[in-house]
């Protein structure tokens, strides 16, 4: 079941003083999660980083700061944030790392101003540093050519995959950082989660033989990340991820690199959406409920229709991806039936009930009465920070409840903020 108990919460009331549709974490559950990655990695060998692509909410990444969890940035601006909220910056230990495949916008300057270790994804980015006048400790992506997501699309190592530098290359990306005088001093992957958790195990126990194999290779190595992504359970009935066995995963992998380099080798994780995945809900307003009828196409839907699109949440349009929904309100105790919940966008695929092969997947819901809450749970990670201005609308508000108190951390953004950035200055070339 859904991780947050709905009448917790004064939705109602919340609604009615910030608008519809605003995303709430819950500082409680996310603390608790949280707990449960300090205790994953407690000890001088483990060490969890947050991909803060997650959510960045600064609210979230001071909880992650004070539970001692390192940060993976994949952005100048993430950098730049995660420093905000009190994160150390420097190498010295690399509390907060740069992972990219390409330097874009501010993302080398950050590097050069601030030290942080660049996580390198492609060849050229070497050359790059060294240009631009960088000396300091860099970690490499590696593509083991294995990995997984739960689609295609969200595949993290293998042929198919654009993350990191091709495994057998590694001998002449040392030469080569090596020749720039970029000492190597991390070696990480991000083998992904996909739909069977014992492949993930699997995975990882290879990926350890393999960077064991090459350790005497690269001798000012520190450290070995091992990426992951800890499942979230999102639909009801799927049991949680084990991490009292994921512990003992962990824990042998440093034991193993440590004999291997003959010192001790720091074995990070990126915990991925556990924490904060299960921590969030979207709530949005029925607006209405309407229905089409079968013919020679194919079969009629019932369409609950809400305010809330792909513009707040993406997930389930861009690749299927399951969040259970619940109703709040006067319609709440009716019998189920199927229906299909659908977005105010002007675009087909504005649809939060999809399967992953992109078809309509109706979902079994009372019937609502216009002006009820329909929630989307889970809605934690990969919700506001991919949410967007599409047809120019303004990004949702974000709400932290805690200890029975509420605070908006985001508000709603207005048209002023989504044309900001518009201007008309000459480019003289």
């Amino acid at each position: 079941m859904p991780s947050l108990d709905l009448a917790s919460y004064p939705l109602a009331a919340l609604a009615d003083q910030v608008g519809t549709p605003f995303f709430l974490y819950d500082g409680r559950e996310l603390g608790r999660r949280l707990a449960d990655v300090a205790a994953l990695t407690a000890g001088e060998a483990l060490q969890a980083r947050y991909a803060m692509k997650a959510n960045s909410c600064r609210r979230v990444l001071e909880a992650v700061r004070a539970a001692g969890i390192w940060i993976d940035a994949v952005s100048g601006n993430e950098v730049l944030r995660a420093r905000r909220a009190g994160f150390a910056m420097g190498a010295r230990p690399p509390v907060v790392m740069l992972t990219a495949d390409v330097l874009r916008d501010n993302a080398l300057t950050v590097v050069l101003e601030h030290g942080v270790m660049p996580n390198i994804g492609s060849p050229a980015m070497i050359d790059e540093l060294r240009g631009a006048g960088y000396g300091g400790p860099i970690a490499v992506r590696v593509n083991p050519g294995f990995g997984h997501g739960h689609v295609q699309s969200c595949d993290t190592g293998g042929p198919s995959s654009k993350h990191g530098i091709w495994y057998q290359t590694l001998a002449a990306l040392r030469e080569r950082a090596g020749a720039a005088k970029l000492p190597i001093v991390e070696l990480h992957t991000h083998l992904g989660t996909g739909p069977q958790v014992q492949e993930f195990n699997d995975n990882l126990r290879r990926f350890v033989e393999m960077i064991a194999g090459i350790l005497p290779q690269f001798p000012e190595i520190e450290a070995v990340n091992l990426g992951g992504g800890i499942p979230h359970p999102y639909r009801p009935g799927v049991a949680p991820y084990d991490l009292g066995g994921f512990r003992a995963l962990l824990v042998e992998a440093a034991a193993r690199l440590a004999a291997a380099a003959q010192r001790r080798i720091r074995v990070e994780i990126e915990p991925g959406r556990y924490p904060v995945a299960g921590a969030g809900l979207l709530v949005c307003r029925v607006k209405d409920v309407k229905q089409t009828e079968t013919n020679a196409k194919g079969p009629g839907q019932k369409f609950i229709m809400v305010d809330a699109g792909f513009n707040d949440l993406i997930r389930p349009a861009m690749y299927g991806a399951y969040h259970h929904i619940s109703i709040v309100g006067r319609g709440a105790e009716r019998a189920e039936e199927p229906f299909v919940v659908a977005g105010p966008l002007c675009e087909s695929g504005d649809v939060f009930t999809r399967d992953e092969h992109e078809l309509l997947d109706p979902r079994p819901l009372p019937r609502p009465e216009p002006g009820d809450l329909l929630v989307l749970h889970d809605a934690g990670a990969y919700g506001y920070t991919m949410s967007s201005n599409y047809v120019s609308l303004g990004r949702a508000p974000q709400v932290f409840w805690d200890d029975g108190r509420a605070t908006l951390v985001s508000r709603r953004e207005t048209l002023d903020d989504v044309l900001r950035a518009e201007c008309n200055e000459p480019i003289n070339v």
